[in-house]
């Protein structure tokens, strides 16, 4: 317990009731650069307050004697998200509260780390679940642990009020191209191998990871576990889904604080229990397989497409990163001032010879700025020209020619007629 319950000082300080007059109490501790971070409207701790009523529906059973979420809205220190069981450590944009509408992106950071005081502190993996600190923990129900609380993180984000319904639409539209176009790298490892990268690769940066993969069980478990939804509903006339899994799953012993490890066989059992199916085959189907991870979408009633036009999660995403991501066209990651950190496997600037840690230098004769990229990215596709680009490798400065012309493509989600919306039913508060 001592080792579980961090602490956050700091001069600039809030602490929030999010559950007033409760036996079980849960705060939200607000620790901010400045004072005038503190602000917070009451729609605004509506939201959050909602969040706790929302995963005690989702639940039905606490796990804690009292809650604290410790949130640092700063930009002097390095983000964080660890959880705990009666406590997460969270930070934010110093504007998380007084320029809400253009923070919004980061806001299914609190549901995710909460989530976990269930997934993944109460009931934990039975590898991962170590007598003490000598011993070794195992990773390999990750796609749980991490990948289920991605996937409620964002719904609970939903549900709550502190993300619209179009917001979440579009963030999974981002997180279902990612596993459709953006990760061919599941074309040789698979999903299940990503757990060991905790110890392998211990969250250092990979180059090309969308080809070597790096923790893809966070969001290409949640893309899993919502073929999980889907395949409920189908199985039970949309009597049963994910919601009941959750609750017979980690819902049960409310108070107990005790650990209560579980096995891939338990995950099996209690899914046949909410509906009666060969789901060790459809689990290890997915977790061991090498195809796209985007059939949740269709039984939801929506299709991933590409547009020219990105939407606001995608906007958000490339202002947050300070880069242009192109990654769907020609296939690359690019700042304003030409560098490259990423460039996707195969595609059209991979094949030209561009690499991360490469500069643009410039475009098609003129100075290199990633306005004038996009624009030329769209002008080709009514023209045959090739674009030609001066990159700077280390100490050489070469030409690299991209004959490229499909425009520009950004992922949004579209509604398939004649089905019911069961996106819309899911992020419905309960």
């Amino acid at each position: 317990h001592l080792v579980d319950s961090p602490l956050f000082a700091g001069r600039h300080f809030q602490r929030f009731d999010l559950d007033p007059g409760a036996k079980v109490p849960v705060h939200l501790n607000v620790f901010a650069d400045q004072a005038t971070s503190l602000v917070a409207k009451p729609e605004q701790l509506q939201a959050h307050r909602a969040l706790v009523q929302q995963m005690y529906k989702l639940y039905g059973a606490r796990h804690f004697d009292r809650y604290e979420f410790l949130l640092a809205l700063t930009d002097k220190l390095g983000g964080i998200g660890l959880e705990h069981q009666r406590s997460s450590e969270n930070s934010g944009e110093p504007g998380y509260f007084t320029e809400w509408d253009k923070t919004w992106l980061g806001r299914d950071l609190l549901p995710h780390e909460f989530n976990h005081s269930w997934n993944g502190k109460y009931r934990r993996g039975a590898d991962l679940t170590t007598p003490n600190f000598n011993v070794p923990m195992g990773d390999s129900l990750l796609w749980l642990y991490e990948g289920q609380t991605q996937f409620w993180g964002q719904v609970l984000a939903a549900r709550s009020g502190l993300w619209s319904v179009q917001q979440t639409r579009d963030v999974l539209a981002n997180v279902a191209a990612t596993y459709d176009r953006g990760r061919p790298g599941l074309g040789w490892r698979t999903l299940q191998d990503t757990t060991n990268d905790p110890t392998i690769a211990q969250r250092r940066a990979l180059a090309f990871r969308n080809y070597q993969l790096s923790e893809d069980y966070y969001s290409g478990g949640q893309m899993m576990w919502l073929d999980v939804e889907g395949k409920l509903r189908a199985l039970t006339g949309n009597r049963r889904g994910l919601d009941d899994f959750a609750k017979a799953f980690f819902g049960m012993n409310d108070g107990d604080w005790n650990v209560h490890p579980y096995t891939f066989d338990d995950v099996v059992t209690t899914l046949n229990g909410v509906a009666p199916f060969d789901w060790a085959t459809f689990l290890r189907e997915r977790l061991d397989g090498h195809g796209p991870l985007t059939g949740g979408l269709e039984a939801a009633g929506w299709r991933l497409v590409y547009t020219d036009t990105p939407n606001d999660a995608f906007k958000a995403q490339e202002s947050r990163a300070r880069t242009n991501n192109l990654l769907y066209s020609i296939g690359v990651s690019i700042s304003d001032a030409g560098y490259i950190s990423d460039v996707l496997w195969d595609s059209p600037a991979f094949n030209a010879g561009l690499a991360p840690g490469m500069t643009v230098l410039g475009l098609d004769g003129r100075v290199f700025n990633g306005q004038a990229l996009k624009d030329a990215i769209t002008a080709a596709r009514t023209g045959k020209a090739p674009l030609t680009l001066l990159v700077k490798r280390v100490d050489r400065i070469d030409s690299v020619v991209l004959d490229y012309h499909d425009g520009l493509k950004y992922p949004s989600l579209e509604r398939i007629g004649g089905r019911p919306d069961r996106l819309a039913e899911l992020w419905k508060p309960r």
